[in-house]
């Protein structure tokens, strides 16, 4: 499937990384950074990364390790998806209490704070409130410099003051407020577009400018159904096009799952859809 990907033209290809998720919990689901591993090996133009990872069940100490030795295997071609994480199977999988929002937020930061550091400073020391680092070494470094690039999924006030601080990119899925109350894709636009104007916001904070940061959407979470058609994924992609987002990211049709779409019409989307837009895929 990566190898079919990178045929395809697509610019880049994600996992998710969960120890399992939603409707797939009891089907085959592997890790997400020895599968990219795999996938690098496999491909050589594809940017690879996950989509996202989060601290329910990481620790910035031993992925940065990781994620070091994953963008040095691929030659420089990693991206890591990187959010706060939620109440899902992978909260309490090693034994604790789910995070109150607060606390997710907290630790949040804090873990992308040290893993910034950790992935850009060849030794480390570090004690927080919930996370510590002593005298690590982090040799060589990543390839890419100084160091890979880290797209951050938020859309509240403190998640996107980290995505304008560290982020090389920032992720949305829409609004789920939307789809919750039966909204339609122009109300779901509309939420979006009050998101990319908060990361404005966030940014010039920061004193950053907002289009130093690429726009990252995760489709299949909008009432919008981009994979009926090449006329339908056009003008789904150009109306979110109109409201800056960069990059759109698509799931690999799965049959008789939440992800089920016609492969058929998934690769003429993937073929034929680009050059009607005039830009790359």
């Amino acid at each position: 499937m990566w190898q079919r990907a990178e045929e395809l033209g697509f610019h880049a290809a994600y996992t998710y990384d969960h120890l399992s998720w939603r409707s797939f919990r009891d089907q085959t689901w592997f890790g997400a950074l020895p599968t990219l591993t795999a996938a690098a090996a496999a491909t050589s133009r594809l940017r690879l990364g996950t989509l996202v990872t989060s601290p329910n069940f990481r620790h910035p100490v031993t992925l940065a390790k990781e994620l070091i030795s994953l963008d040095d295997i691929s030659d420089g071609r990693i991206t890591l998806g990187i959010g706060a994480g939620g109440n899902g199977f992978d909260a309490t999988a090693l034994g604790q209490e789910p995070w109150e929002p607060r606390e997710r937020a907290d630790r949040f930061a804090e873990f992308v704070g040290l893993l910034d550091r950790m992935l850009s400073q060849d030794v480390v020391s570090y004690r927080g409130e919930h996370y510590s680092a002593h005298e690590v070494r982090n040799i060589p470094g990543c390839v890419q410099r100084p160091r890979l690039p880290f797209a951050v999924a938020a859309t509240g006030p403190r998640g996107l003051k980290l995505a304008a601080r560290y982020g090389q990119a920032w992720v949305t899925t829409g609004d789920p407020k939307v789809v919750n109350a039966g909204g339609t894709p122009d109300e779901s636009r509309e939420a979006i577009r009050g998101q990319v104007e908060r990361l404005g916001k966030a940014c010039a904070d920061q004193g950053r400018d907002a289009a130093e940061l690429q726009k990252i959407m995760l489709t299949g979470f909008t009432p919008d159904r981009p994979l009926d058609s090449v006329d339908a994924f056009v003008d789904f992609a150009g109306r979110h096009a109109e409201l800056g987002i960069d990059e759109l990211v698509l799931h690999w049709p799965i049959a008789d799952s939440l992800f089920e779409a016609d492969p058929a019409v998934f690769e003429r989307i993937v073929t034929e859809a680009p050059a009607q837009l005039g830009a790359a895929r």
